[in-house]
């Protein structure tokens, strides 16, 4: 990953930098480094994670197509 200074505009060039980090996943991926997990904590997280963007693509659906 690169990000350019210009005008030695550090702090737009940290913004940049942070923006691009965000849209990465690396702070995610940083805090759920932070400790341990255990793999059936893993596997109900990611379980859940998946039940929460399945009802929220139905929901989409749901308005998409009109229906309530």
């Amino acid at each position: 990953m690169q990000i350019i200074v210009r005008d030695n505009n550090v702090e737009q060039a940290l913004r940049a930098l942070k923006k691009k980090l965000q849209r990465e996943g690396v702070y995610r991926e940083m805090k759920l480094r932070r400790h341990y997990e255990k793999p059936s904590e893993k596997r109900a997280r990611e379980k859940a994670a998946a039940v929460r963007r399945a009802r929220k693509m139905e929901r989409k659906r749901m308005e998409r197509d009109g229906i309530k």
